[in-house]
Parts: C-alpha cells; structure tokens; sequence
C-alpha cells in the first residue's frame, strides 16, 4: 500500500486542512525548492484544486511561502501541464 505524504495547515478560520503533497521539485532557473499539493476540494468544474509553494526542504518544520512572480508560475504551469499531459496519453 502506498504511503500518502501529508501535512496540516491551518486556514483563515483556524480550521485544521489535511493536504497532501502531489510533488516537490528544485528549479535551477530559481534556485529555490517547491511543494505542489491539494486539499482535495474542487472548483465550480469538479477540477480538484491544487495548490504550489515555496518551501525549505531542510527545515524541519515546513513553512509555505507564497509564490509571487509570473516566472515561477510559469515555471509550476509548465511541470503541470507536462504531467498532465504524460497521465492522458497513459
């Protein structure tokens, strides 16, 4: 059976959020470390949302950090769409 990576958040109303973690990855473009994940909600379309941060892997305790640019949107757009892309013609 295949361990699901987890971790809690807490959101605005100080609910508990189980999110898991789709996949992480290094830019070299950035130099910088991303997290990609979902709390498993969908949108008005039944698309689940999925969210991307940026995160210190060799921190103990994660800490998200809100993405700000154009450019590593891009960058994150660009692996999602690869991957999804990889899942249709499987």
């Amino acid at each position: 059976m295949e361990e699901k990576n987890t971790f809690t958040v807490i959101n605005d109303e100080g609910k508990e959020i189980v999110c898991d973690v789709l996949f992480t990855f290094d830019s070299e473009e950035t130099k910088k470390s991303y997290i990609v994940y979902t709390d498993n909600t969908t949108d008005d379309k039944g698309n689940v949302k999925v969210y991307a941060s940026i995160y210190d892997p060799n921190k103990e305790k994660t800490e998200l950090i809100p993405i700000e640019t154009d450019r590593e949107w891009k960058i994150i757009e660009t692996i999602l769409d690869t991957i999804q892309e990889e899942n249709n013609n499987n």
